[in-house]
């Protein structure tokens, strides 16, 4: 075979590359080439004769990084790539139980179920057994369920503390009954049951672990305990593993994620050849720097920095909006200043730390008429949960809509299933009336029927209850009585979705706010109509649901999720709604590891970009439902101050003149020499962390008011407060 040429790579890769046979975790930073080094240390081995093309297993998170993997290495060598063992963890494992499927206990044509053909089944399973769907969702047993497995625990060994977790036990093996009865597995079974068969059957362990003498991982530090086991399992004593990956990155605690894995393969496979990939050939230095420094705030990391020879390049700019519209506002006018000088709107990005708070920039960029495309997920009115709150203010307004009464007259679950839908439509055609019509005549017999009885009575309720309640506290309501919100708040993935929710009724307050509660729309002969709120708030979200995401192959801005945004990267990314309590988050900022991982996320968020990084905040934000005074993220006191320029409202403007040079900010003193001004974090001895937001007086008689994150907002003199500086 050809010799593969290592002349491109620098010196830490080509050392990686051309290791012995020994375990070795590779250390890749961000833009560090980590791909590039484990496709040529695979066609290295190959092509210098150390192991044939069958003795080598590698393992991806991803199809699409399996067949890049696979592209790059037919590439470099003149051989089929098709029978490699090159794939994910559940690709391979499908495969190794197709090839022993009567010693894992399967059919030979045994079936996978996805996520929804799982929870298809699992509401199949409790109407057989008359199982509760409202005390135990389905969802949350689903989740439960996967969760198990992924620890490597069957029902018999899961520990059980109350009743409740009993009863979800005894359902789990009835699905596990089930599964075995049909023939089928769920993704998360085909690792457990492949990493069983290996673990039980020790001939057939050993002839894999003689076989695959090379193991290759790819993104180790994404492996979850199960994964890790498996690895194991494969590995024998004359066994080279070579993991790359980063603890920097590691962002998915929530999908099981373990990133102590990296410090137990240092244990438990040493000895370990250690190498760190830091030479960076995506960011300029500026953005490397800021990095380096924040990440060094961790203290569970195996340690690197990252540098580049490319030059130090533009300084971060940050921008403190007084709001979360302003801020929106700002980020599209500095979008188009930078598109005006000639940057692909394609190599923009924005990124959030939830998908909430797209709403506002969705708006923003609607309102510019600026093309914009979300990545890895829906726009803000096409989400699911966010159609069905939709669906039920339809009603409200017409309870004739028959497209939003059959979205929602079985959500949440009302025993009103498919067949007795079918029953009440065919009544509506008979007597050429509305669903709604048939369903109040009454003429569905049996549970069913009582179901659509309650249906009826609760969208009456509904508008009898909300008429004269202003539009966002109508929203509000109808969430809360519909059922909706207890609906998501029982599904332990629901939180994102209960954001979503309540980031809808921050979309009517806004919606008054512009409009007046009033929209107007062409009519048929050309005059005006005039909507009334609600009718107006449904236009307006059907108009933003619209076909304003750009077309395939039009440049467009990107959206996204800075956990979407792993593994990316553009020329310009803005990073926004840095504040404490968003990002990083208040539902990780209690848990055990959380705060680190909110910063390997903000981490993976700044080595995104290239060449510029804008970063945002608003002091004020509509956040659950209601107005919020902010501090600042704590990332911003963990970055240089001298990598970041500071740009005032009216700095943004000369962007498009090639001229951001910091401008000073005005900053309003609520007293002379406090040193003290509007929007500042301070610190209280009773009440805590909190934001000035006014402040009125002079001398002694100085006051400010301050908005607590713990004790609300209050006013207090200057004498006798005693604030300090919180940043």
């Amino acid at each position: 075979m050809s010799a593969i040429s290592l002349d491109t790579l620098n010196p830490e890769q080509r050392a990686a590359v051309t290791l012995p046979a020994q375990n070795a975790l590779i250390l890749a930073g961000a833009g560090s080439g980590k791909t590039r080094v484990l496709t040529t240390r695979l066609a290295w081995l190959i092509a210098t004769g150390q192991v044939s093309p069958g003795g080598v297993l590698a393992v991806t998170f991803t199809n699409k990084a399996a067949k890049e993997m696979l592209t790059r290495l037919a590439a470099m060598l003149p051989l089929k790539v098709r029978g490699l063992w090159i794939g994910t963890f559940h690709g391979l494992c499908n495969r190794l139980l197709r090839l022993h499927h009567r010693d894992a206990g399967l059919p030979q044509l045994f079936q996978i179920l996805d996520m929804a053909d799982q929870l298809a089944l699992l509401k199949r399973m409790y109407k057989a057994a008359n199982i509760d769907d409202e005390r135990f969702p389905a969802r949350a047993l689903q989740h439960f369920i996967n969760g198990s497995k992924e620890q490597g625990l069957r029902p018999h060994a899961v520990a059980t503390q109350d009743d409740y977790t009993r009863r979800q036990v005894e359902f789990y093996q009835l699905y596990e009954t089930t599964c075995q009865r049909e023939g089928v597995v769920d993704f998360a079974e085909l690792l457990l049951r492949s990493f069983e068969l290996l673990a039980r059957n020790e001939a057939l362990r050993g002839h894999y672990r003689a076989r695959f003498r090379h193991l290759l991982v790819d993104e180790f530090q994404d492996t979850n305990l199960l994964q890790y086991r498996w690895l194991q399992q494969l590995a024998g004593p004359d066994s080279a593993v070579f993991a790359v990956g980063d603890d920097d990155q590691s962002i998915y605690a929530f999908r099981g994620a373990e990133v102590a894995n990296m410090q137990r393969f240092e244990r438990d496979f040493a000895p370990v050849r250690l190498i760190k990939l830091e030479q960076n050939y995506r960011s300029q230095g500026n953005i490397l720097d800021a990095a380096n420094a924040l990440i060094a705030n961790n203290a569970t990391r195996l340690g690197k920095n990252l540098w580049t020879s490319e030059g130090q390049g533009e300084p971060l700019r940050a921008f403190a909006a007084p709001t979360d519209v302003d801020e929106a506002r700002f980020i599209v006018e500095a979008v188009q200043s930078l598109v005006d000088q000639g940057l692909s709107a394609q190599e923009i990005a924005l990124l959030y730390r939830s998908n909430a708070q797209s709403r506002v920039l969705e708006h923003a960029l609607f309102n510019a008429g600026m093309p914009y495309r979300v990545y890895g997920g829906m726009r803000f009115f096409e989400r699911a949960e966010v159609k069905h709150a939709l669906a039920y203010l339809r009603l409200l307004a017409n309870p004739e809509d028959d497209n939003a009464l059959l979205r929602v007259v079985n959500v949440p679950p009302r025993g009103i299933g498919t067949r007795s839908l079918e029953v009440l439509q065919e009544h509506a055609r008979g007597a050429g009336v509305s669903l709604w019509a048939a369903a109040c005549a009454g003429r569905i017999a049996g549970r069913a029927g009582a179901s659509l009885g309650q249906f009826v009575g609760l969208i009456e309720r509904l508008q009898t209850e909300t008429a004269a309640l202003p539009l966002p506290e109508m929203v509000e309501h109808m969430l809360a009585r519909s059922g909706l919100k207890a609906h998501y708040q029982s599904d332990k993935d629901g939180q994102e979705r209960l954001e979503n929710l309540e980031e809808l009724v921050n979309a009517a307050d806004g919606f008054l706010r512009e409009t007046g509660g009033v929209l107007a729309v062409m009519d048929a002969e050309g005059g005006e109509t005039l909507l009334e709120p609600l009718a107006g708030f449904l236009a307006h979200a059907a108009l933003e649901a619209g076909d304003t995401q750009a077309a395939e192959g039009r440049p467009a801005l990107q959206l996204m999720t800075v956990h979407a945004a792993k593994g990316l990267e553009f020329d310009t990314v803005f990073i926004t709604g840095l504040e404490e309590g968003l990002f990083p988050h208040e539902n990780s900022l209690n848990e055990a590891g959380g705060p680190e991982e909110e910063r390997r996320l903000m981490y993976v968020a700044l080595t995104r970009a290239r060449r510029r990084l804008y970063l945002s905040l608003a002091q004020c934000r509509m956040l659950h439902g209601q107005t919020r005074y902010n501090v600042p993220s704590r990332f911003f006191s963990e970055l240089p101050p001298e990598l970041i320029e500071w740009l005032s409202a009216s700095v943004h403007a000369r962007v498009a003149r090639g001229t951001p040079s910091m401008v000073p900010e005005r900053r309003a003193q609520p007293s002379g020499g406090s040193g003290l001004r509007i929007g500042q974090s301070v610190r209280h001895a009773k009440f805590g962390l909190g934001v000035i937001v006014n402040a009125e007086g002079l001398g002694d008689d100085a006051r400010v008011q301050v908005n607590f994150h713990e004790g609300g907002v209050k006013w207090l003199a200057l004498e006798y407060a005693k604030l300090q500086s919180a940043g």
